[in-house]
């Protein structure tokens, strides 16, 4: 195995990288869009807005991310001519893979898919509205469903899903069902919000950060820079990870001079590995120590939360064997970190999919919140909770109420706006929709966006239900594998304008609950509409005026006006055209110990400690616990590059090892396997090594996706994706 604490994650690599995109992109097309005032397209951490394409929301420094380059890579591509869809059938093009579809370019022109044909047919807008409209209105609502990723914009998503309950359902859901639901589930059960309670100048301030369950130095470089700054100034970086990813071991910002001079800098201080599952077990691990050596702030806990005493009976009742072999680690590594922990004074804890991809994913976040309330770290300023949320706007998106269940506060305001009810039925989560679709339940779909079958568990049974459901209709700028597989029925992909394209402005939402504001103005294809106008196009045709007249939308100023006399906390909405000012969303910052509960005390939960599962070898099938990982080279279920170059992997079909269990189970590097579960199979799948806990293994998302049951945490609704029983032969 490759010392891994010698590969450097960003630095040259990241350079080389962001100048191939760059060559693919153009130079002066890729100089444009990263100096446009439009808010990154990656994570919702990134930079832009009217700060400039290159500085962050604290209005400092330059912030070049090559998760931005990576996305402008999709969206600066030269149109698909629409011979391209006259010479490749359906089935020819479901055989691509999603990187083969993405690199065809942009979508330029509607494409129909009539039922039974081989190929999609061009066709123009007015007619694709047309069919588009006459097929909702011939379906009973509730045999409906509407889905968005976290990419579009504030406005497009409140229309959209303004205009599915108009049309008379609430089966309205968004990508966080597969990714940070449970992280919203468990904040605002014990904190009543459900969001970071920090905002960004706060990780200036913090003397210790956790990092549970991410690679931010693939998925959100621009954070690994702050963490670097910690380092420096003295602090602590615990990461907290099975796998010991390269890039966090040691990084080289190409946006701090100093980290390129030195060839990196260390990013962790304390670089802990236990199994998959074993969070839980960890976080109670260290809270025992914290009772044990009286290292609590019990001023704080006595003052501002509720059932601490069952909490601290509970952990005190656990016996060191048990939480080492649900954990995976040693009492003494449990201890180290809990003694940095007790000396810090602002302490920040981020964490990412590792800890809500379990089907205790829940438990996972409140046990976390529980470890932060022990020492009084969550309620002031450069302490709090930080979910490192993916999709640029997928915090947003949640924000518009597309979601079943609108806030209580939301639906209220909206409903005092409107001359029609809003629908009463449940509206059902993601995988719901899904089970509907199979049971051919479903009808008719919308997509505003991302991949609905690649964020799907269970790739087989996820075909079949969208192949099940009579009428898709995608709103997307390029094409993947969710529109050419399941694909049958009729099938309409409606393209649009992206982001920094846009003739008016639009607003995001970061992971700091910091709206931004985007100014558009890149017009590559002038004769795409927008988003924003072609939903509002779709409301027109759809929705009778007496019930609501969507024309009233036709300016965005007018779309965010609504918007501020219906959302909480987002009343500046109204004047940002005018005063150009971003700001903070109101009443979700946790300065103060004053937490939006009932009583306004955060609250203590504690959790059963996972079963760790025994890895043992039957009839020559090794036994293993599976995560999915994303890579250097793709962004959500995107794929730019086959290339990992942070693992050093050169394509994906691979299998991640420990060399220990690779020599016990007689694999030399580059045999083949196959990696089975109950759900489906990888065959001829390449063993590498890779330095992760032993036990436990790891495979490339969404390629993994056949593997992973349809099994949810019963509180989020969220697929087991990180800790997946398999059989290594």
């Amino acid at each position: 195995m490759k010392n891994q604490t010698a590969i450097v994650g960003g630095g040259w690599k990241a350079v080389v990288s962001v100048l191939r995109y760059a060559k693919k992109i153009g130079p002066l097309n890729l100089i444009q869009t990263l100096r446009s005032r439009n808010a990154c397209k990656a994570c919702a951490f990134g930079t832009g807005g009217q700060n400039g394409g290159f500085r962050n929301e604290a209005r400092r420094g330059i912030e070049i991310c090559n998760k931005n380059i990576q996305a402008h890579l999709s969206d600066v591509r030269a149109g698909i001519p629409n011979s391209v869809f006259l010479q490749y059938s359906v089935d020819e093009l479901s055989a691509m893979s999603g990187k083969q579809l993405e690199d065809l370019g942009r979508l330029i022109t509607p494409l129909y898919k009539k039922a039974g044909d081989t190929h999609f047919s061009p066709l123009d807008y007015q007619e694709a509205k047309a069919i588009v409209s006459e097929r909702m209105r011939a379906t009973k609502a509730e045999r409906s469903f509407f889905y968005a990723s976290g990419r579009s914009s504030n406005e497009a998503a409140f229309l959209m899903q303004l205009m599915a309950r108009l049309y008379g359902t609430n089966n309205i859901n968004n990508c966080s069902y597969y990714c940070h639901q449970a992280s919203g589930v468990g904040l605002t059960a014990t904190l009543g919000t459900g969001t970071a309670t920090i905002q960004y100048r706060d990780l200036d301030k913090a003397d210790c950060i956790f990092v549970f369950g991410a690679n931010p130095a693939s998925n959100h470089p621009r954070f690994v820079k702050t963490l670097i700054h910690c380092r420096r100034r003295g602090g602590k970086v615990i990461v907290v990870n099975p796998a010991k990813e390269p890039g966090m071991v040691r990084f080289a910002s190409p946006a701090d001079w100093r980290s390129m001079l030195k060839g990196g800098e260390k990013i962790a201080s304390t670089y802990v590995q236990p199994h998959l599952g074993g969070d839980i077990a960890f976080m109670q691990g260290v809270a025992k120590y914290l009772l044990e050596k009286n290292a609590c702030d019990k001023a704080f806990i006595a003052e501002n939360t509720e059932h601490f005493e069952a909490f601290a009976a509970g952990i005190r009742s656990l016996e060191w064997c048990d939480i080492e072999a649900s954990s995976g680690l040693a009492r003494e590594q449990l201890n180290e970190v809990a003694d940095i922990y007790a000396a810090s004074e602002n302490t920040v804890f981020a964490w990412s999919m590792g800890l809500t991809h379990h089907h205790h994913g829940v438990g996972n976040i409140e046990t976390l919140v529980a470890l932060a309330l022990m020492r009084g770290m969550v309620g002031k300023p450069g302490a709090g909770l930080l979910p490192l949320r993916g999709h640029s706007n997928i915090q947003g998106t949640g924000s518009m109420g597309f979601t079943p269940t609108l806030k209580q506060a939301v639906e209220t305001k909206l409903q005092q706006k409107l001359s029609s009810e809003l629908p009463k039925a449940k509206g059902l989560d993601t995988m719901a929709c899904i089970h509907a679709a199979h049971k051919g339940e479903m009808e008719f779909a919308m997509m505003l966006g991302g991949n609905l079958l690649a964020s799907n568990p269970d790739t087989a049974y996820s075909t079949q239900a969208l192949d099940r459901i009579a009428v898709k209709c995608f709103i997307t700028s390029t094409l993947n594998t969710g529109h050419v597989n399941g694909a049958g029925g009729e099938v309409l992909i409606l393209p649009i304008k992206v982001r920094d394209e846009e003739l008016q402005s639009t607003t995001q939402e970061s992971m700091f609950n910091f709206v931004r504001m985007s100014s558009g103005g890149i017009n590559r294809f002038p004769h795409l509409p927008s988003e924003v106008q072609l939903i509002r196009e779709l409301g027109l045709a759809l929705i009778k005026p007496d019930i609501f007249d969507f024309s009233v939308f036709s300016n965005h100023h007018s779309i965010r006006s609504f918007i501020s006399d219906v959302v909480p906390g987002f009343s500046r909405l109204a004047t940002i055209d005018e005063r150009g000012e971003e700001f903070q969303i109101d009443g979700r910052t946790l300065h103060t110990p004053e937490f939006p509960t009932d009583n306004g005390k955060a609250l203590f939960s504690l959790h059963t400690l996972p079963i760790r599962k025994k890895c043992e070898s039957t009839n020559g099938k090794q036994a293993f616990i599976l995560t999915s990982v994303r890579s250097e080279g793709q962004f959500n279920s995107i794929i730019y590059d086959e290339r990992d170059t942070y693992r050093g992997q050169d394509d994906r079909w691979v299998v991640l090892m420990h060399p220990e269990d690779m020599e016990r189970c007689g694999y030399s590097s580059g045999q083949t396997v196959t990696v089975s579960t109950d759900t489906g199979s990888m065959k001829d799948v390449r063993v590498k090594p890779f330095d992760v806990r032993p036990g436990n293994i790891m495979v490339y998302y969404p390629e993994a996706n056949v593997l992973i049951s349809k099994q949810l945490d019963q509180r989020s609704f969220t697929p087991g994706f990180k800790s997946v029983a398999v059989s290594v032969q």
